[in-house]
């Protein structure tokens, strides 16, 4: 899943320079100007370059590869040599080697994550978080305020840390950003971003003493961001597993899963039960390859008493000739003697591998996947990925998600008859859009669907998972995503939440608007807050375009270092202009629109009337209204 990170507000809250207060770091609470704070993005899938790191002659084309020459993403050399660049891009599938001819490295620094092609043509289509940096420059962010982490995305977690001693070199991120600007980080993360941070605070636990570890934490973490988060998974992982995914380049499906699938990071999204769990066993193992103290993976009564594995339908569902393996024959009730058969898999048996062992007679990759998913992921010593989260240990914690888009939650497969990677075809695929279920030709599927539907990437209970984060009572709030005067919003104070039970809100919607439902706990745990945020219809990869979004992170983290802040959350009850983008032509009265903020004042180049439409000087005093 592609990060089109542009958070521009990650680190609006950093720095603004004479408006603020000065900061002080007591009691664990934070309170003055933004110059102290640092902020740490971790990129999602394939959103970080490559750069070759070997010489590569490639026949038939004037374009060789040299040290540091993009590979990912570099169209060019993609559209004239693919072959070469499939051997600078692809992995050995069993030990993540390179390609004996090419080696490929991430990029380091912010231009790792801005453009992955730069170009006239490229750059724009390529852009991740070009636009999220304009913004800080725009509110006058210090350089060494924004930290990128890039990595290798496509390695498992635990390559990452014994190839390239990542999760060391995030630890020390976070140390050398207190010491440089005196106060602790704001962590963004976006799609396989939260599951990299994920692991890393799993990981730390083996290298900080149990009574530091909360103490570290609480030193050099102010708040996670937790945008797009797949909490049990992404289903696309599974047809990019069966078909690949080409990430809108000119390559075949075929030729996108053949590199799709040598990458051990395939398996680190697959989708899996909210139900079953593994203990850890912690022990140090980077050091020298030693590794021991595997997990003991064990489901509640739940998972085999109830559908699906929590998630609304059956995931895969594979149509078979007769001859099948003895595995698949003992999933079946009952079978008619030559007459095709479909298995029917959940998330439990993706993520445990019984769907790979019950097709290896027509998937010839299931011997590597089941290889990749045994060594990289159900034996990790530090953690079993696939495996629900629980709240992270941190002060404040954000899960910001899209809901409402039509997305992906099963698909019907059968063998096409061909030799891989083109060996199956999709008969069917099954949506979920605004609580229902319906297949590819419009007939609606029974089965468990949710409160609301996904991004359009990630469905709505993997999404929203984190709802079970939050507290017993819980204060909702529905505003417009748009600027508004406080006229639309909806409140409801100290909701009822069991746990592991959806919250729907009582509320009225109408239906020409886009909201963002608030769910706010600060109760619940001393100390700690905890917030989800619900976008309608925004989509995965573009979520953090919104400019309601960059709004609503400024404000909340602007309220959290004022020193005058007077409530746990930043206030919803309105939202006016705050850039000069914001403000626009009001035809039908012939002036600005919101005349308090924003005011005609025409400047040498603007073209309409919309341009000379700016933010008043007195503008920020109206800042204070969100304390």
């Amino acid at each position: 899943m592609r990060a089109n990170l542009h958070i521009a507000t990650i680190l609006v809250v950093l720095l603004m320079h004479g408006k603020l207060h000065n900061t002080s770091v007591d009691g664990g609470e934070l309170s003055g100007d933004y110059s102290k704070l640092s902020g740490i993005i971790i990129p999602g899938f394939a959103s970080t370059q490559l750069r070759a790191w070997s010489f590569l002659d490639c026949p038939y084309s004037p374009l060789d590869f040299n040290p540091l020459d993009l590979v990912w993403l570099d169209t060019t050399k993609l559209l004239s040599a693919v072959n070469c660049w499939l051997k600078c891009m692809l992995l050995d599938p069993y030990n993540q080697t390179d390609h004996p001819e090419c080696k490929s490295r991430p990029d380091s620094g912010l231009s790792a994550i801005t453009e992955l092609d730069p170009g006239y043509i490229t750059g724009p289509l390529s852009s991740v978080w070009k636009d999220w940096v304009k913004w800080c420059i725009e509110f006058g962010i210090e350089p060494n305020a924004i930290i990128a982490v890039p990595y290798d995305w496509r390695l498992s977690p635990s390559m990452l840390e014994e190839r390239d001693l990542y999760f060391h070199r995030l630890k020390l991120t976070f140390e050398t950003a207190l010491k440089l600007r005196g106060g602790p980080s704001i962590v963004f993360a976006h799609s396989l971003g939260n599951h990299v941070f994920r692991y890393f605070l799993e990981w730390l636990k083996l290298e900080i003493a149990p009574k530091h570890y909360n103490q570290w934490l609480d030193e050099h973490i102010h708040a996670y961001f937790a945008v797009g988060a797949p909490l049990l998974g992404a289903i696309e992982t599974v047809k990019a597993t069966f078909f690949g995914n080409t990430f809108g380049l000119p390559v075949s499906e075929g030729t996108a899963r053949l590199m799709f699938n040598s990458f051990a990071s395939s398996l680190w999204m697959m989708p899996f039960s909210k139900y079953c769990r593994a203990d850890n066993s912690y022990c140090r193992h980077f050091a020298g390859g030693f590794r021991k103290g595997h997990h003991t993976y064990h489901c509640e009564e739940k998972e085999f008493h109830l559908n699906y594995s929590g998630w609304p339908t059956n995931i895969v569902n594979i149509e078979i000739p007769f001859r099948v393996t003895e595995l698949a024959q003992t999933n079946l009730s009952s079978m008619e003697c030559g007459l095709p058969t479909q298995l029917s898999f959940s998330a439990r048996e993706i993520s445990d591998g019984t769907l790979f062992k019950a097709i290896e007679d027509y998937e010839s990759d299931s011997k590597r996947l089941l290889y990749q998913l045994k060594k990289s992921y159900h034996d990790d010593p530090v953690l079993n990925p696939l495996t629900p989260w629980d709240r992270p240990p941190i002060k404040n914690v954000f899960c910001i998600y899209g809901i409402d888009s039509r997305t992906e939650v099963g698909y019907y497969f059968a063998p096409s008859g061909k030799s891989y990677p083109d060996n199956w075809i999709t008969t069917d695929i099954i949506y979920e859009l605004e609580g229902s279920l319906y297949s590819r030709s419009g007939n609606l599927v029974e089965g468990n669907p949710g409160a609301a539907s996904g991004d359009d990437t990630v469905p709505y209970n993997s999404l929203s998972l984190c709802k079970n984060w939050l507290g017993p009572k819980v204060n909702i709030t529905r505003a417009p995503q748009s600027e508004h005067d406080g006229s639309d919003v909806q409140v409801d104070l100290n909701v009822e939440h069991q746990h592991e039970d959806d919250i729907v809100p009582n509320m009225t919607r109408s239906p020409r608007v886009k909201y963002i439902t608030y769910y706010e706990d600060s109760e619940s745990i001393l100390g700690r807050r905890t917030a989800v945020w619900e976008l309608d219809k925004a989509n995965h990869r573009n979520i953090v375009r919104s400019p309601a979004l960059m709004r609503e992170l400024w404000l909340q983290m602007w309220h959290d270092i004022h020193p005058s802040a007077k409530s746990k959350f930043v206030t919803k009850a309105k939202r006016g202009p705050l850039r000069d983008e914001d403000c626009y032509w009001d035809y039908g009265k012939a002036r600005c629109s919101w005349p308090e903020y924003c005011e005609y004042r025409y400047l040498f180049g603007d073209v309409h009337l919309g341009q000379s439409c700016r933010l008043k000087n007195s503008s920020a005093d109206a800042l204070l209204n969100y304390l």
